[in-house]
Formats: C-alpha cells, structure tokens, sequence
C-alpha cells in the first residue's frame, strides 16, 4: 500500500465506473480508498487491515480479531426514486447533478459489513427498505447510537446481528471518531445532528415538499464537505509522507 498516494476528496467516484453501473461495487477508486482510509488502529490500538485480495469479497480483514467482510455504501441519497421529489427537481434544471456530484465524493461514502447472516439483510439493505430510515444515514446513525447504549431503534435486529463488528470500536464515540463522522454529532458525542426535524422515527424520513427538500440537501452536502475536509486533514496528518 502506497501511503503516499493522496486522497481527492473531489473525485467523483461515478467517473471511473462503467456507465449506469454501481460505483459502491465497481469504483476502483473508491475501493482503494476505503482500504486506505479505513486499514488503521482500533480505539484498542490493534491495528484493523484491510485487504482487497480475497476472492468475491469487497474489503477483508481475518484476525484474533474475527473475519469481517466489508462493502461500500453510498450514504446520502437525493431520493430521485420519490416521484414527487423528482417533479420537485424537474423544476431545478441541474440540482439534482450537482447533488449528485457532491454525494458520490468519499465524504458520502461508509463501509458496512457485507454478509448476510442468517439470511437475513445486511445494514445496506435494512436501512434502505425500512420504511423509517429509507437509506438516510443521520438516522442510520443514529440507530447505531442507540445501539451502543442499549436502546431500540428500527435497525436494532440489523444491527445486533453484527455484535463482534460494532465491538472492535469499543462505543458510539470510538465508531463515530474511526470513520471521521464528528460533524454529524455534538461535540460531547451525545445526540446526532438530523438533517431534518427528528420526532423519534415516527415522520416519514423521505422530504415531503420542496422546503424540507433543500432544507435536507443543506444540511447533507454540508455534512459531505465537512467530512471531506476533515478526511483530508486526517490522511495528510496521518498517511502521507
């Protein structure tokens, strides 16, 4: 691994997938990112590599630690699938682009476990069929602060399927400071920052105008480009050289 090779936090990971594919599954960019990003020290100090040599597996780690198979997801959705939303942005020529552009830079993307356990969905996929999540990673984040404190949430099942995972970051703030998500929580680690008003997962998560539309892109392009800088501040300190 070439430590020395930058991260561009404004690579557009669509760019180097083939045409109409998944960049998640196919960006080689991407790829070598999260390996590179996420090949590091746990909160123990144990040091969790990641390789991307195992056949049909995204990322791998196999340790005293336990094998754990990671894929990518691309966390902030623009909702284009909701037919109002898309009417809505038929009103906007090239917001939907620029959305886009912006979201599939790597401070939008995570990594999750991707086996499936007893059958049963992966993360990706309960958080994006639950109907009180559809794909939204601030209340994905959420459940995963429940979670560490023991308290329930629509992706409790889905997540206490992968205990030994979520163990190696030892809590809520071990997790949120492995994966550089300190902009979208309070700076005591305590409570998430929604990008809509948040009424205890009992709102439709999807924007239902065009107000709560911008309003959410606001605060999740914020978000991607704080996390961006933020990324790039951790690997220039931490990788390069």
């Amino acid at each position: 691994m070439n430590h020395s090779q930058p991260i561009d936090i404004t690579f557009d990971f669509r760019s180097d997938t083939p045409q109409g594919r998944d960049p998640d599954a196919l960006s080689p960019t991407l790829r070598r990112y999260h390996r590179y990003l996420w090949s590091k020290p746990l909160p123990s100090g144990v040091v969790f590599e990641l390789v991307d040599t195992t056949p049909g597996v995204y990322l791998h780690h196999r340790s005293h630690l336990g094998e754990f198979w990671l894929a990518s997801d691309t966390v902030i959705p623009c909702f284009t699938k909701q037919k109002h939303i898309k009417h809505m942005l038929d009103a906007i020529p090239g917001e939907l682009e620029t959305f886009n552009g912006i979201s599939y830079t790597i401070g939008g993307m995570m990594v999750f476990p991707g086996n499936r356990v007893g059958g049963q969905m992966t993360i990706n996929g309960a958080r994006g069929f639950h109907p009180r999540i559809k794909d939204r990673f601030d209340l994905t984040v959420e459940c995963i602060r429940r979670y560490y404190v023991n308290e329930l949430s629509p992706l409790s099942d889905a997540l206490a399927r992968y205990a030994n995972y979520f163990q190696l970051f030892g809590n809520f703030r071990g997790y949120v400071e492995y994966f550089l998500l300190q902009d979208l929580v309070t700076d005591d680690f305590s409570a998430v920052k929604f990008f809509l008003p948040f009424e205890d997962f009992q709102r439709s998560p999807v924007p239902d105008s065009m107000a709560t539309y911008l309003a959410y892109r606001q605060l999740a392009v914020g978000f991607i480009e704080a996390r961006n800088q933020r990324i790039s501040t951790w690997w220039t300190v931490h990788r390069v050289g």
